[in-house]
């Protein structure tokens, strides 16, 4: 008996309503979904709200969404998170919502993403040119989303180069926030013996040493980053120095920060919360991806590289889910992440068989439904890229099998 890895990318084509309570409790480390935005026109999982007397768009759009992200939130695991896409329509709607279902204590951000450079300039206001993200853990205190990227870090930032030609630069060795002072942190304020003339830095005199004590710029006393210990065991981390400060000149202790691009998984840098379109990719580089796989038959995808800039925030072996799967974008990105890292990650897309709009470029090209263009885009990428697709039938309320689960043959 042969055991074969599951497919990259599995497809369900249904209300995601009903697929999401077939899911194993705890089957998903990572959610993405990009909802309908609520910009006038109907969206398609009204529910039983449709008959609601009175109720505004808004009040229909948290009603159809909010046992979705319920939902979500039980075939979620204790360790992962989920990023929603969302406009200002409904922006301020969903993150109350959002703190009701997922908690307050659990927002991990709401970032800004630059998905139209040149803005909106149709009608009145301004040219709107972002939207947000808004990223909650099922539980924050045991997440293992990392909230940084190999990706911004730019070798320019590390001038020097050691004799084995890797890159570093130099950093202070005390703590230049002056929250942390000899008051604060006692035990870090301790004086060092280092060699300008040499560089050497120890913990105990040593010949051609002079004594060096951490200060601020102002002269007034500070404290070290690393305690005594740290220092003894990388003392050929730490260099010593003259330096031309505010006060003249005077010796201090720098680190040396290597990029370390040669270590697994590279140099990574926090994430800011202000994602720029080239970066991640644009409303029009995502309609370029789609049209080179499909042709244009979507208005307004998601760029392959928002997602996969998500996906680098979780380990390489994540269970994906995405029940607004939309053009597919979701599942393309997971293949593009295998194919690039060698990772095992897999992406259960669910989309609804809504009918596409009368006259549209789906509905020429031969796509009745919503449903028929994500199918075709996995397929396509499967073909592509590799890693395998499968469609499932409809899910009933009977749990289906766990996304990761490898299959017998």
């Amino acid at each position: 008996m042969t055991v074969e890895p599951p497919p990259w990318n599995t497809f369900v084509a249904g209300d995601n309503l009903d697929v999401l309570p077939a899911l194993p409790p705890g089957s998903v480390d990572l959610v993405y979904i990009d909802p309908p935005y609520n910009t006038g026109n109907d969206f398609a999982y009204a529910d039983d709200i449709r008959g609601v007397d009175g109720a505004s768009r808004h009040q229909a759009w948290v009603a159809m969404m909010r046992p979705r992200l319920v939902a979500a939130r039980e075939v979620l695991a204790d360790t992962g998170a989920i990023f929603v896409s969302i406009d200002d329509n409904e922006a301020a709607y969903l993150r109350l919502l959002m703190d009701e279902v997922y908690g307050e204590q659990n927002l991990l951000a709401q970032v800004v993403v630059n998905l139209n450079p040149k803005g909106r300039q149709l009608g009145k206001g301004f040219a709107t040119n972002h939207e947000y993200l808004l990223v909650y853990a099922r539980d924050a205190r045991r997440c293992v989303l990392d909230a940084s990227t190999s990706d911004t870090v730019d070798e320019r930032d590390f001038p020097l180069a050691g004799p084995d030609g890797r890159r570093f630069r130099h950093l202070p060795l005390r703590n230049t926030n002056k929250k942390f002072n000899p008051a604060t942190a006692r035990t870090l304020h301790f004086p060092v013996w280092g060699d300008p003339v040499g560089g050497a830095v120890r913990t105990a005199p040593f010949e051609g040493a002079v004594e060096v004590l951490p200060v601020f710029g102002d002269g007034t006393p500070a404290v070290w980053r690393w305690s005594r210990p740290r220092i003894d065991e990388r003392p050929d981390d730490l260099v010593c120095r003259t330096i031309k400060g505010v006060r003249g000149e005077r010796v201090d202790v720098f680190q040396k920060d290597w990029l370390h691009r040669d270590t697994p998984g590279g140099r990574r840098k926090k994430l800011r919360t202000i994602w720029m379109a080239e970066e991640v990719g644009s409303t029009d580089t995502a309609v370029a991806e789609l049209k080179e796989v499909l042709g244009h038959v979507f208005e307004s995808p998601k760029p392959t590289g928002l997602i996969l800039r998500i996906l680098q925030t979780m380990p390489a072996n994540a269970r994906v889910l995405d029940f607004f799967a939309g053009s597919g974008t979701t599942g393309h990105a997971v293949a593009l992440a295998n194919a690039a890292d060698g990772g095992t990650r897999t992406c259960l897309s669910v989309n609804s068989t809504e009918p596409t709009r009368v006259g549209s470029n789906a509905q020429l090209a031969g796509y009745a439904t919503v449903a028929d263009i994500t199918r075709a885009r996995l397929r396509a990428v499967a073909e592509r890229v590799g890693g395998g697709f499968e469609e499932l039938p409809p899910l009933s309320s009977s749990p289906a099998p766990d996304p990761r689960r490898p299959t017998s043959a």
